[in-house]
Order: structure tokens, then C-alpha cells, then sequence
């Protein structure tokens, strides 16, 4: 049997703000103990589409499912490893994943989209939308556990995904006074401004799309 759960909510944000809060989620210290149950984050693939200036990654994810312990006992672990698709497009202002259990699959299959896009009725926020399925495993002479679950991965799936937007929602305001922040003044020099290079000009696209992506992931990304 495979459930679905659509969720929806919406960040008084502009995409840009939202999309690199929400990159920036795992690595934010101060509210790390909202995200206790992701045990590790790891990049296992990234690469930017000049072009289409689409940033692709792939990044595996741990999870501690903090079940019941006749639960835990029956899967063997609380360990959960995950696999995170994403694609982000600067030019449309979307962001999509799609994140997918790889472990404890002899129970349960797991599937969770998330999109950012830009609010149909206010440009200047963002709508989250979250699809979740989840399919238990055919065990006919278990079946009440089979139901109990299913019930633990929705209850759960709903508190950290409550936490992860709660977490988002604190990114973003830092970004915000960051942003509001007054900028430094350049250095003074007495050398003569020097005229742009027109062959820079005219591939300023491309390469911007680069720096677009590390500004808006965020130096530690990259590393």
C-alpha cells in the first residue's frame, strides 16, 4: 500500500533567499539541535550546467530515525541512509529534490519532493510544496506492524520537516540582516580605473552563472 501526504508552506522570502537558506540548513550551528537526527550530510556528486544555468547535486544523507526500540529491533538499526537529488534553475527560480531511502528498504520505501518556487500571488515570496509517499513492505503475517510503520514515518517525516522549515525560516532572517547590513567602502587608490575587457562582457553570462551558484551555496559547499 503506498500513502501520499502533500504539504505546503510559504516563506515571506524572495526565492533567492529561501533556496540559499535552505542549502545552508545542515551547516547552521546555532540551531543544529532542531536537526539532531540527521547524523551526517555528504556531497557525493555536483556540477553546474552553464548553459542552462542549472546547478545538479547529489548528496547522501544519514538519518537517525529515533524509533521505538521493538522497532529498532525488528529492522535491526535506527540508521536510515538516503540519497538527495537536486536541481536548481537560476533562470526559472526553481529549486526540486528528491530525496529516496537506500537502506531499510526490506520495510519501507520512502520518497520526498520538495519544490521552491517563487509564490504564484507575491513574487517576493516562496511556496514550498513537499510530496511524501511511503509504501511499507507486504508482511501479511505482520500486518499491525506494517501499520505501525508506517504511522512512526509519517509522524516523524511531519516533526522534521516542521523543524527543517522552522531552521529555514532562522537562515533566512540572518541572510536578511546580512543583506540590510551597510556595505564596507572600497578601498581608496590612486591608480587610473582601468576599462572592462569587452571579451569579458560579452561571456559575462556564462561565468556569472558559476558565481551565481557559489554565492548562493555558499562557500562550504564548494569545498
Amino acid at each position: 500500500m503506498v500513502k501520499g501526504y502533500v504539504q505546503e508552506h510559504i516563506f515571506r522570502h524572495p526565492w533567492e533567499r529561501v533556496t540559499a537558506a535552505s542549502w545552508r540548513t545542515y551547516a547552521d550551528l546555532e540551531h543544529r539541535r532542531l536537526l539532531s537526527h540527521v547524523v551526517d550530510v555528504s556531497v557525493v556528486n555536483k556540477s553546474v550546467d552553464q548553459g542552462a544555468g542549472q546547478l545538479l547535486t547529489t548528496r547522501a544523507i544519514t538519518i537517525n530515525a529515533s524509533c521505538p526500540w521493538w522497532l529498532q529491533r525488528l529492522m535491526g538499526t535506527s540508521l536510515c541512509q538516503c540519497l538527495e537529488e537536486s536541481r536548481v534553475d537560476n533562470d526559472k527560480r526553481s529549486l526540486e529534490s528528491v530525496t529516496r531511502n537506500v537502506t531499510l528498504k526490506d520495510f519501507v520505501d520512502v520518497e520526498l519532493k520538495c519544490s521552491y518556487l517563487p509564490h504564484p500571488e507575491n513574487s517576493e515570496w516562496t511556496l514550498l510544496r513537499q510530496e511524501t509517499s511511503i509504501r511499507c513492505a507486504s508482511m501479511p503475517a505482520l500486518k499491525s506492524f506494517a501499520e505501525m510503520i508506517e504511522q512512526k514515518c509519517v509522524e516523524s517525516f511531519q516533526q522534521n520537516s516542521a523543524r527543517g522549515r522552522e531552521v529555514v525560516e532562522y537562515v533566512c532572517k540572518a541572510l536578511e540582516r546580512a543583506e540590510s547590513a551597510p556595505a564596507a567602502a572600497p578601498p581608496t587608490s590612486k591608480a587610473e580605473p582601468q576599462l572592462a575587457n569587452p571579451q569579458q562582457s560579452s561571456s559575462s553570462h556564462s561565468h556569472n552563472n558559476t558565481d551565481m551558484m557559489r554565492s548562493f551555496l555558499g562557500s562550504q559547499f564548494w569545498s
